[in-house]
């Protein structure tokens, strides 16, 4: 029953976004519009801290073909800015935010990868276009999350091709390899961390 649930919630997830997408194609060229979204607040900051959630990490790469764009996005509850164009893999990136009902069902597997794997594969994640970070904090402490986030409230990733697979609704994967080069893309609501460990071997090349 939890699977069916699952892929029920995943199918409203893709259809959504494809309708989303199909309709901003159809109109002509994105305008993409951050909103006025505070994501580092002292509450924020007091939340972060009492979750345990890592702070973010800048990379220290410059940017390079096929790499992830060169754009600076916050990090989720304070912390330092991350140009996404500096970082450097392996690296798994899930794409989340606080209504996303299949990113709830997997961010324990994720922790769970992070605490197991995180040495040799970086996860980060990105509370993508999503204008609630107080709600996406609130999911990262009922799920357990401690791995960073950078947020994008505004949605300015869509555009990007290196983040294309958001288009089709959330939770999404993006992986980097050691080079900063973006090596992959899936749909995520994985259920455990064998399912992410297959990922990492099939995107990344990484037994683990």
């Amino acid at each position: 029953m939890r699977k069916l649930l699952l892929a029920l919630a995943l199918v409203v997830c893709v259809a959504a976004g494809a309708f989303a997408w199909s309709s901003m194609r159809d109109a002509g060229p994105i305008a993409v519009r951050p909103p006025d979204v505070e994501v580092d607040t002292p509450a924020l900051r007091a939340t972060k801290a009492r979750i345990g959630m890592e702070d973010c990490t800048p990379g220290t790469g410059e940017p390079v073909a096929g790499g992830l764009p060169d754009m600076t996005l916050p990090c989720l509850g304070g912390g330092p800015d991350v140009a996404l164009s500096s970082l450097r893999g392996p690296m798994l990136i899930n794409l989340w935010q606080a209504r996303c009902e299949p990113c709830r069902l997997e961010m324990p597997a994720l922790e769970e990868f992070h605490q197991q794997y995180g040495d040799r594969v970086r996860l980060v994640g990105i509370d993508f276009n999503d204008v609630h970070p107080d709600g996406a904090l609130a999911l990262a402490e009922e799920t357990g999350v401690t791995y960073p986030s950078v947020a994008d409230p505004g949605g300015e990733l869509m555009v990007e091709d290196a983040f294309a697979i958001a288009r089709r609704g959330l939770p999404a994967f993006v992986f980097v390899d050691e080079t900063g080069k973006v090596v992959g893309q899936d749909s995520g609501g994985v259920e455990s961390v064998d399912e992410v460990r297959e990922l990492v071997a099939e995107h990344l090349d990484i037994e683990l």
